[in-house]
């Protein structure tokens, strides 16, 4: 596989740009002129519609704009890349960032998609979810699996840590959740247990279901918020971007606070109620114990018919802990161990009326409370 240096961007067919790496190995981006007079910003604030060549930083993304590098698989997805690579006898650490691009091709999350691409194999389906689950773990413990193909196919353009897979149920994306060598059997039916606390809060959550198993009480599912179906029954892309993608900056690095996340909000969506849906998340992860709350796990979909930006919904909501064992995102500069008068803060600095949050408050906390207190969370 000879080495990229230069490929082409698109959203929904149309041309938005091209990417071409410079001799320090960036990969520097410009707009394609009917893009300019047509299109949209793609990242609002590094990629502005403008006439000109976008040099990128070093870091975080290895000399790729966020916007890009969400595309890429992480986790999961990249130790699949990466073993692939290294069965076809190609090195992984010899690959620049456009040649991971277009080994992501047409398959990445969100609506961007790159050209050429390295095609190798297109999804599958299964409905053997125990095997997969197995093929998961063996592939975890032992940096192989018996049917490697099936799980490169199904999740090597997959994020986050824990092995999953994306796939079509009933004509639908979903993306479908296993267990990691260090998880608990019952740690889809936690997740589960926890998307149902959320939506019964008012946090908007994607549709979600336990897919059935004989070893455990279910593998955690979510129905894909970057895919829909157009009224003809043809499937749509939807662009987004990640709060890391958004600011430039690290998941990896705890360096949010929910006073930045209130204000990216406010000044992306103007509206009110994209305010309160994060207060009611910034409650949820703080009574729920979701310390994991990286920039990663905050997401903005853009809706080109309105020319707005919005959240998308909440995912990735379990029992857990970023760094130290806080939250990744403090709360009004508290990571460690944050209450009512640091999320009634961020409420008043982001203009929520007092009265509102206070109630929107107590309702999370008396749910939560209801509804996560018998999980075996330790």
């Amino acid at each position: 596989m000879s080495s990229l240096k230069k490929m082409d961007v698109f959203y929904q067919g149309r041309k938005v740009g091209t990417l071409a790496e410079t001799r320090d190995r960036l990969v520097a981006f410009e707009y394609d002129s009917i893009w300019l007079s047509e299109g949209f910003p793609i990242s609002p604030f590094s990629l502005p519609l403008e006439k000109k060549v976008f040099l990128p930083k070093p870091e975080p993304f290895e000399g790729l704009y966020g916007a890009f590098a969400d595309s890429l698989p992480d986790g999961w997805g990249r130790l699949l890349v990466d073993r692939m690579l290294l069965r076809e006898h190609i090195n992984p650490h010899q690959l620049n960032s456009l040649d991971r691009l277009a080994i992501v091709g047409e398959s990445g999350m969100g609506a961007l998609t790159y050209r050429p691409c390295h095609a190798w194999t297109s999804p599958l389906q299964t409905e053997d979810y125990d095997r997969i689950a197995v093929q998961c773990r063996q592939m975890l413990l032992t940096d192989t699996a018996e049917d490697f193909d099936q799980l490169f196919r199904m999740g090597g353009s997959s994020g986050g840590a824990r092995p999953k897979i994306l796939t079509q149920v009933s004509g639908e994306a979903w993306l479908i959740k296993f267990p990691s060598a260090i998880d608990k059997p019952d740690i889809g039916t936690q997740e589960y247990a926890y998307a149902k606390c959320a939506a019964d809060c008012g946090i908007q959550m994607s549709e979600t279901r336990l897919f059935p198993s004989a070893f455990c009480g279910g593998y955690f599912g979510t129905k894909r918020f970057d895919r829909y179906r157009d009224r003809d029954g043809k499937e749509q892309r939807v662009h987004m971007l990640t709060v890391s993608a958004i600011l430039e900056t690290s998941h990896r690095i705890p360096n949010l606070d929910y006073h930045t996340l209130m204000k990216l909000t406010s000044i992306l969506t103007r509206d009110y109620s994209q305010l309160i849906q994060l207060f009611r998340r910034m409650c949820f992860n703080v009574f729920a114990h979701n310390r994991d709350d990286h920039s990663r796990n905050f997401t903005y979909l853009y809706d080109e018919e309105q020319n707005r930006w919005y959240l998308s919904p909440a995912y990735d909501l379990t029992y857990s802990n970023s760094i130290g064992g806080e939250h990744a995102t403090c709360v009004n500069g508290n990571g460690y161990n944050p209450g009512r008068a640091d999320l009634l803060a961020v409420a008043a600095q982001a203009g929520i009326e007092p009265k509102e949050a206070g109630y929107i408050l107590q309702e999370v906390e008396e749910k939560v409370s209801a509804s996560l207190s018998h999980i075996s969370i330790h």
